[in-house]
């Protein structure tokens, strides 16, 4: 029965080892946990290749191929935040490393879970066992103001999210006398089901970052340590976006005609207000949290697509986008040390790290879709799925807001090549293990550039499982 669950309850063993590790080290050596946790996730992803799939529960939870590909984007998210963790968190909370890594693999376990899950109440448990360790980390840098201000408003929104997706969910349940997803799917159009299952876009809203329910992120990004916002930035998106598929596209995907509208707006939405209100910023990791909201509108036009080619083109760009923004981010962690995270600290970076301004400026290309990095493939898979699927309203107006995103992104980059002599000349050092974890984001996105149709194919072969 558990054998479906073995990539879950592996990353559950890991996250077992490092409380004994842990409990074992003295109080002023903890940098090893970083590393155990790290090389567990790696041997985790190994084993990926060769776990078994089925169903488990009665088919609660169903490890199947949409399932690996998503909890592999999942890995490969904990293992570049793990070991981008490893030099802040000796450096910011020394007697609190152990807890931070704890939390990190606690909440990779409720994402792994996620994909799978069809169910309604394994996603609601699986969602708290991602979301709680979430707020913890955010709070990790408790004597700061902002710090605290992150952990409140990603709690709030967090909370206010859970409930409205449980009120939705409960109507849901009430209209259908089912939970599980295979059963919504065969569900007639009652009131309270589509009730439901507007409660339910606007839950997940919140734990996207989607407008309206956007206005957590700035603040959460700009205060929260700068490698878990890494990682909040991109797993547990992926890990929403990937049950939004399963409910929306699975159970729901009969009553398309009646959320996609609603969905449209807050996807057309979504892509003007995050790129409109990154441009005027001036802190580095506001910018990014705005261009994660433009991101977000983007991926959601995936389900308005409703096709195989549109959703393998979701998870293809969410695997890019882990590259390419958990890169950005570890980036703005390294410079943010010596300096501030506003971009006039960034001038003339290219003189002080010439490395990690190739690195930033290999990103923010990324993330901008200039060829032939990760992110213009994203960009292309997803504009050609929908403009097949008659979006191309939605692919004009894409392409134009993609045009926006490349002013602001050019102006971080601007600043790194073009801009005066920075006032402080001395040279950027990145610790062994920040140099790894960025290296292996870069690495990432000249891989997906390079070879695409390797992992647009297993991305087909996912998307194959949601849509008939």
């Amino acid at each position: 029965m558990l054998a479906p669950l073995m990539i879950p309850l592996a990353v559950l063993g890991v996250t077992l080892a490092v409380f004994i590790a842990d409990m074992a080290m003295t109080k002023d050596d903890k940098v090893g946990l970083g590393v155990l946790s790290t090389v567990g996730l790696v041997g985790v992803l190994a084993f990926s290749f060769v776990a078994p799939s089925g169903d488990a529960f009665g088919g609660a939870y169903s490890q199947d191929a949409f399932t690996l590909y998503v909890q592999r984007t999942l890995l490969i998210a904990g293992i570049i935040a793990s070991l981008g963790s490893i030099s802040h968190a000796a450096r910011c909370f020394p007697g609190r490393t152990g807890e931070n890594f704890l939390m990190l693999l606690f909440s990779l376990v409720g994402m792994l879970i996620l994909p799978g899950a069809r169910d309604v109440v394994t996603i609601v448990v699986a969602f708290e066992l991602m979301g709680l360790p979430l707020y913890v980390m955010a709070a990790m840098h408790k004597r700061s103001r902002k710090g605290v201000e992150a952990a409140w408003k990603l709690y709030l929104t967090g909370a206010v999210s859970s409930a409205i997706v449980l009120y939705g969910l409960s109507f849901v349940v009430g209209s259908t006398s089912a939970t599980g997803l295979h059963h919504l799917a065969m569900s007639q159009p009652a009131p309270l089901t589509i009730l439901g299952m507007m409660l339910i876009i606007g839950g997940m809203g919140f734990k996207l970052g989607a407008v309206p329910f956007h206005m957590w992120v700035p603040d959460t990004y700009q205060g929260a340590p700068t490698p878990f916002v890494a990682f909040l930035s991109v797993a547990p998106k992926a890990a929403g976006l990937a049950v939004f598929a399963r409910v929306l596209l699975e159970g729901f995907g009969h009553f398309r005609l009646i959320w996609w509208p609603a969905l449209l707006v807050v996807c057309v939405a979504t892509m003007l207000l995050g790129n409109l209100s990154a441009i005027p910023q001036k802190n580095v990791k506001r910018m990014l949290a705005y261009s994660g909201v433009a991101h977000m509108g983007l991926l959601l036009l995936a389900f308005g697509i409703a096709t195989i080619e549109g959703t393998a083109a979701m998870l293809f760009y969410l695997m890019a986008y882990v590259f390419m923004n958990m890169g950005a981010f570890l980036v703005v962690e390294v410079v943010g040390q010596s300096g501030s995270d506003d971009v006039v600290a960034w001038a003339g970076l290219h003189k002080r790290s010439p490395a990690l301004a190739l690195a930033m400026l290999m990103f923010l290309l990324s993330l901008g879709g200039i060829p032939f990095v990760a992110g213009f493939w994203a960009k292309v898979f997803l504009f050609m799925a929908a403009w097949k699927a008659g979006m191309s309203g939605l692919v004009v107006l894409g392409a134009m807001l993609s045009v926006v995103a490349l002013f602001y992104y050019m102006t971080l980059g601007r600043s790194i090549y073009v801009a005066d002599p920075p006032a402080d000349a001395a040279p950027i050092k990145a610790s062994p293990s920040m140099v790894w974890a960025i290296g292996l984001c870069v690495a990432g996105i000249i891989v997906m550039g390079v070879m695409p149709d390797v992992f647009y194919s297993a991305a087909r072969t996912a998307a194959a499982v949601i849509i008939p």
